[in-house]
């Protein structure tokens, strides 16, 4: 699959505007969680522990070079489909949980609900989607599914879990096997809705593997 172009000027701003939410939501996280324990490395390693936070590290990284101009399809996509889920899953099951002001509200809103609907809109009205294949969404899928090896081992090590619908403890293996493959069935799902409806829209016929 080869680089392509940003299409218009509105892409390339968009696409820097939403690198620039999620930029300013992980920099007052990380100035909240500063302020409480006046500690570079253990704010580093607490925000290390969250999706959310690597996910907006993602697309600031992916849609920072966007606005550049240079980009691939399936690296978009999977991008997009990440900072997807992030929000979805912080509005089904996250959302109440935890009372929120000042910086904290403000990097809440930013990373849980201005860059997923962000990035979401942008990639359907202005990405490029041609050449997007059906095995896509498989290699999307690896970074949840390697955030949810490490975010399992890590809570077992430090004995706190970084979601509560992750919490083996207080949930048991079963359950919380079940909420992992709940999510990843609809992940694919909502994976191969955006290979097909980009096929579709390119009028690409039959299956190229």
């Amino acid at each position: 699959m080869t680089d392509q172009r940003i299409a218009s000027p509105a892409s390339g701003f968009v696409a820097a505007s939403i690198a620039a939410a999620a930029l300013a939501g992980l920099g007052v996280q990380s100035a909240v969680l500063f302020a409480g324990n006046h500690s570079a490395g253990l704010t580093l390693w607490i925000l290390l522990r969250y999706f959310t936070i690597l996910t907006n590290v993602l697309v600031v990284v992916v849609f920072g070079l966007a606005a550049g101009g240079l980009r691939k399809p399936s690296l978009l996509a999977g991008t997009v489909l990440s900072i997807a889920l992030v929000g979805v899953v912080y509005g089904l099951l996250l959302h109440g949980l935890v009372e929120l002001s000042g910086g904290s509200a403000v990097a809440n809103a930013l990373l849980h609900d201005v860059t997923p609907a962000g990035s979401v809109i942008w990639w359907l009205a202005l990405a490029p989607k041609g050449g997007l294949r059906w095995r896509d969404p498989l290699l999307w899928a690896l970074f949840p599914l390697g955030y949810l090896g490490y975010a399992l081992v890590r809570g077992a090590w430090e004995g706190l879990y970084a979601y509560p619908f992750l919490d083996v403890p207080a949930l048991g293996w079963l359950r919380v096997a079940g909420n992992a493959a709940g999510l990843a069935v609809c992940f694919l799902a909502c994976g191969y809705l955006m290979v097909w409806g980009a096929r579709s829209r390119a009028g690409v016929s039959g299956a190229r593997l």
